[in-house]
């Protein structure tokens, strides 16, 4: 099932390939948008986040990539690449431009009938969302939650769906949009602290941090992951991006429990598109707040 949410920020656009159990979501902001990231979980599988620390060169953020597949989903971004550079957009350099698109992938490999994003599959989701008319994206069982699933804390085998969810807020004269892959160990948590969708297993199995399943198989670790992107078009430069990536992970962390833990490969990433001001620290708690509920959403 999936639903529809409306993005609020002007050039902001959003597509999915959904695949046989996996998929890819591509998120394309406007040109001129600037980014940065922080990863809390311990088990990630991400490219091009290492440019987005505030101390880099780079600030500049052509298209971000999340998919399915593992690290064999990063793939996806080089069709992502290729569907930028055909229209001449990226950072320039003497042999052309190159794209940023930083991308980061969740843990949905399973034994038989698997299908892994490739090339071809990002420069789908980035087709679609180019051809958007109009602001919104599908949420639920689509593009990268695909093949996501909750509550595995007490073993995989009591896991339950977990999916892409949007949500959107202001904070000030600003918008603040919110875009998440929930695949994460733990259960997704609502407002009021009772469980919007978690781990189906009977009262007498062992729970975290017992030693459960997942910690038992060596193949389970780093097989969860939570992926977070961030919007807004409030004037910030690397660094306030830096730690609205840095709030993020507090809305995270309130939807979900257990959060940020060695098995998943929890990751935030932060744009602004600068078209209005903001107060910094306002903008960071609706951040922390739109997060959390754009998490809420993905299980539908």
């Amino acid at each position: 099932m999936a639903d529809e949410i409306a993005i609020p920020i002007a050039g902001l656009r959003v597509g999915h390939w959904t695949g046989d159990g996996t998929g890819v979501t591509v998120v394309l902001p406007p040109e001129g948008t600037i980014g940065s990231a922080e990863v809390r979980g311990g088990a990630p599988a991400t490219r091009e986040i290492a440019v987005l620390e505030p101390g880099r060169t780079v600030a500049r953020v052509d298209a971000v990539v999340l998919a399915g597949g593992s690290a064999f989903g990063l793939a996806a971004a080089d069709g992502v690449m290729r569907f930028l550079a055909e229209r001449g957009q990226g950072f320039a350099t003497t042999g052309g431009p190159v794209p940023i698109v930083p991308a980061a992938c969740i843990f949905d490999l399973v034994e038989e009938g698997d299908t892994r994003p490739r090339a071809d599959h990002g420069h789908a989701a980035a087709t679609a969302a180019a051809a958007a008319t109009a602001p919104s994206t599908r949420i639920g069982r689509v593009g990268a939650g695909r093949g996501a699933t909750v509550g595995k804390w007490r073993g995989r085998e009591h896991a339950v769906p977990g999916g892409f969810g949007a949500a959107a807020a202001t904070s000030d004269d600003a918008q603040v949009v919110a875009f998440a892959v929930v695949n994460a160990i733990g259960d997704v948590i609502g407002e009021d602290g009772n469980i919007v969708a978690g781990s189906t297993a009977p009262p007498g199995a062992p729970g975290f941090p017992v030693a459960t399943p997942f910690e038992e198989d060596l193949s389970e670790q780093g097989a969860n992951t939570t992926l977070v992107v961030v919007v807004t078009d409030a004037v910030c430069d690397k660094l306030g991006c830096h730690l609205l990536a840095q709030s993020a992970h507090d809305g995270l962390a309130r939807a979900l429990r257990p959060a940020h833990t060695r098995f998943d490969g929890d990751c935030s990433l932060a744009l602004a598109t600068g078209a209005v001001d903001a107060n910094l620290d306002r903008l960071r708690a609706a951040t922390a707040d739109v997060v959390a509920e754009a998490i809420r959403r993905a299980p539908r």
